[in-house]
């Protein structure tokens, strides 16, 4: 069974910066093998996509409202993704979620492209 836990959240002001980390485990390989996302769900609204690397290549890509800002990465030594985030806004305030694919899925910016998820870890940017 493949495991996400997420870490890195906190309290920042706008402006500043924050990087997430998503360690996974339980199977040898899984991040260079799967397509890794990060999503976010802020209070009232629906779990949104934020970025992706995928297991090839690999090839990223950004929702608008971060391109620019937000940089996803993985180191598939420590079987880890990151999400660094420069330049927060009060709207990037979020419960953020880590997910992986299922071997050798594409991922996408739809929940349903993602076989395994996080806890998720509570992004809170003040303005």
């Amino acid at each position: 069974q493949v495991q996400l836990v997420e870490s890195g959240g906190g309290l920042v002001q706008a402006g500043g910066s924050l990087r997430l980390s998503c360690a996974v485990s339980g199977r040898t390989g899984t991040i260079s093998s799967s397509s890794m996302g990060w999503f976010r769900q802020a209070p009232g609204k629906e779990r949104e996509f934020v970025a992706r690397i995928s297991w090839s290549n690999p090839g990223r890509s950004y929702a608008d409202s971060v391109k620019g800002r937000f940089t996803i990465s993985r180191d598939v030594t420590k079987n880890t993704v990151y999400l660094q985030m420069n330049s927060l806004k009060p709207e990037d305030t979020a419960v953020y979620y880590c997910a992986a694919s299922r071997p050798y899925g594409s991922g996408g910016p739809t929940l349903g492209a993602y076989a395994y998820w996080g806890q998720g870890t509570q992004v809170t940017v003040s303005s």
